[in-house]
């Protein structure tokens, strides 16, 4: 098979059973503790921790190494002001007009309502921008499962920010296209996804939830 990237050695450094064992129950343990915070500092996080939380993200497998993202980190208070106020708009709509009542009566439990004032309060936002094809100087590049290889990056990134001490939340208000028009994205960018990331507030709360069970999430063929 000919190919015009080289090759590098991959290796793992090797845990023994019980190792494993304790590494997978630690890694369960903490990222149990994980979860969805509308309830943000404006403690600053510094630029570089962000930088180096989108490298990782960077690194996550994705269709023929095609990287089909763009992320768009924004800590300026006037742009994120500016999201805020269309997001509240789209948000409005769909609280007061667009969504069925079922989901109104699902999401009632967790305290969600249209108005979202995290979008100025947490110090960084970033948008996750999926890029439907690439460019180049021949015209357009065809990139190949890009939702999945977009989601992938998003799992990576909200994964790192925990493990950092830090919040988010996966916030999709619909649509999303507003956030093309204030950021300046090109036709082949759209957006898939928007992160507030900082320090939960001190008086920060979330639902007391349950998680399905692994007996029912998971099959097992042994």
């Amino acid at each position: 098979m000919s190919t015009n990237h080289s090759f590098i050695p991959f290796k793992l450094d090797p845990l023994t059973p019980q190792e494993l064992e304790q590494q997978a129950v630690e890694l369960n343990q903490q990222l149990q503790k994980r979860r969805s915070c509308r309830a943000f500092s404006d403690k600053p996080v510094p630029r570089s921790v962000i930088e180096n939380l989108l490298k990782l993200a960077g690194s996550a497998p994705s269709g023929a190494h095609k990287q089909p993202w763009r992320f768009v980190a924004i800590s300026n208070p006037a742009l994120k002001a500016k999201i805020r106020a269309a997001a509240e708009q789209e948000e409005k709509a769909f609280y007061q007009e667009r969504a069925p009542q079922e989901w109104l009566k699902d999401l009632e439990p967790l305290g969600t309502q249209w108005q979202k004032p995290f979008l100025e309060t947490a110090p960084w936002l970033i948008v996750i921008f999926k890029k439907l094809y690439g460019r180049s100087s021949s015209g357009k590049e065809k990139y190949y499962y890009v939702n999945e290889s977009v989601g992938i990056a998003c799992g990576f990134l909200i994964r790192a920010l925990h493990q950092c001490g830090l919040a988010t939340l996966t916030h999709t208000p619909s649509p999303l296209n507003f956030l093309s028009d204030i950021l300046e994205r090109p036709q082949n960018e759209k957006p898939f996804l928007l992160l507030p990331v900082g320090f939960p507030a001190n008086d920060a709360q979330v639902p007391n939830l349950s998680r399905k069970t692994l007996d029912e999430t998971s099959l097992f063929f042994t």
